[in-house]
């Protein structure tokens, strides 16, 4: 009885030490407290707890909730945040390659395609080297990709390349912005969070928002009755970034825990986002007050021809963001999209 009992106060102990020991991980999302893909990532972080058996835990904050959104591999390098889920075109003033890795428009026909090159073929690699020169030994990149590929909502009806001539529109910075302007039209970069009042008040008449799903939740078909899909452009890239001195704390099986939580969560991010999308693209073909707007072959092709354009002018302005290019475009062809 004195042996079990013994053995029971060590594990009691040994409980107590790991609960002691657990680490609550701090990273900031690009979307609002609400939205469907905050909701998404906060629904997800149980598993993380459970894979590590209790030594890691994350919380996913909404964008802005600590540091502004353009400023989040800021506060990650500072230790201010542990890590972020962010777009990274948001950083596209640091350095152009942010802008190529953030969303090569018009590029990749599906997102799997383009997490495929985030995850394998040498994206994540590529965009830890940007941060490994401008911010050295101050980041960890576990990964990146695209949740989906984006639709585009519009509060005016938008059938082809010339009905952008002249419009008012919401844009990320960097090389979307520089698509729809080569297009005519007039982008403004504002946050996600502040897309449903833009539109509102007229401020702009369509915008680059986000996923369909996404885009449903936050409410915009209740503004913005001519929503494009598939949409025209682009697949946001996100990325997932730790701060590197955490990152090195970790004990391999968490590291490797992490990695495994990371990935999984968003390829079913992926999935769900798209079979969640389509419901509610079929429900809104079946409202009379929404007209969902598909652009044809040709239509697709004229902007194509200008987004590539804007790749290369992109590229030319710095090194990395010719490096950056130069690794997209490898895998491109790879896989056939180019020949």
């Amino acid at each position: 009885m004195k042996r079990l009992a013994t053995l029971t106060m060590a594990a009691a102990l040994v409980t107590a030490a790991g609960v002691a020991d657990a680490k609550t991980l701090k990273f900031q999302q690009s979307s609002n407290a609400g939205d469907w893909a905050h909701t998404y990532m906060n629904n997800a972080a149980p598993l993380l707890e459970t894979m590590t058996g209790g030594s890691l835990k994350i919380e996913a904050l909404p964008t802005k909730s600590v540091v502004p959104h353009r400023e989040t591999i800021d506060a990650v390098a500072n230790g201010i945040l542990d890590g972020d889920f962010n777009a990274i075109a948001y950083f596209s003033g640091r350095d152009p390659a942010f802008a190529i890795m953030g969303d090569l428009i018009a590029g990749y026909d599906t997102p799997e395609q383009y997490q495929d090159y985030c995850m394998h073929g040498g994206g994540k690699e590529m965009l830890q080297k940007i941060y490994d020169t401008l911010m050295p030994n101050k980041i960890k990149v576990i990964g990146c990709g695209p949740y989906g590929k984006e639709a585009f909502v519009a509060k005016v009806p938008l059938y082809g390349v010339a009905d952008l001539k002249g419009l008012k529109l919401r844009s990320p910075e960097g090389l979307a912005a520089d698509v729809f302007r080569r297009a005519g039209a007039s982008p403004s970069s504002i946050p996600f969070s502040e897309v449903y009042t833009s539109l509102e008040k007229g401020i702009v008449e369509a915008a680059d928002a986000s996923v369909y799903i996404n885009n449903h939740a936050s409410g915009f078909h209740k503004i913005a009755k001519y929503p494009l899909y598939p949409g025209i452009h682009s697949m946001a890239n996100l990325q997932t970034i730790m701060n590197k001195r955490v990152w090195d704390g970790l004990s391999a099986q968490d590291q490797a825990a992490f990695e495994t939580w990371a990935y999984a969560t968003w390829q079913r991010k992926l999935r769900d986002a798209t079979l969640e999308g389509l419901d509610q693209v079929a429900k809104d073909k079946a409202n009379p007050d929404i007209t969902v707007i598909d652009w044809s072959v040709e239509e697709r092709k004229k902007f194509r021809e200008i987004a590539v354009e804007a790749w290369n002018a992109m590229a030319a302005k710095s090194p990395l963001a010719q490096e950056a290019l130069d690794s997209n475009l490898a895998y491109m062809k790879k896989i056939g999209l180019l020949d």
